[in-house]
């Protein structure tokens, strides 16, 4: 039974570090925080449909779709305009995907989809680091 409580008590370690995270992120931190959770989601899904883990790769792709969801549900439709709603379109995509790649065992389209999601997590990774090299130069004039 031990190592059972010490797989719950580093859960339980985890999951408090990320509530700590993000609680102290910012929205453009929350963004990423999701973006890296479903790529990391997508990636230990394909490892469990490798595996012949059924009911573990519809977890991770359960949680994944949860993340791309929030991810959804967090844009601005209005405000955000054309950009705004080509990634809900690309997030709905997605979230088909994942759940055909789920019903079908179709590796590709878990393949197809971390490939996506890694392209917006690059795009949001260069906007922060614009707007922090945009608060930088502000602050030596």
């Amino acid at each position: 039974m031990r190592p059972y409580r010490d797989s719950q008590a580093m859960q339980r370690y985890h999951q408090v570090g990320v509530e700590a995270q993000v609680a102290g992120a910012t929205p453009h931190e929350l963004v990423q925080m999701l973006l890296d959770g479903a790529v990391a989601r997508v990636v230990a899904a394909k490892v469990a449909m490798e595996a012949g883990e059924i009911a573990r790769k519809g977890e991770l792709i359960g949680r994944a779709i949860a993340m791309v969801e929030g991810l959804r549900s967090a844009l601005d439709v209005e405000r955000g305009g054309d950009l705004a709603a080509n990634l809900e379109a690309l997030y709905a995509y997605i979230e088909r995907r994942l759940l055909e790649g789920n019903l079908r065992g179709d590796a590709a389209a878990l393949d197809e989809v971390a490939s996506l999601l890694r392209e917006v997590q690059s795009g949001w990774r260069a906007i922060a680091e614009t707007v922090i090299a945009a608060e930088g130069s502000h602050g030596t004039a």
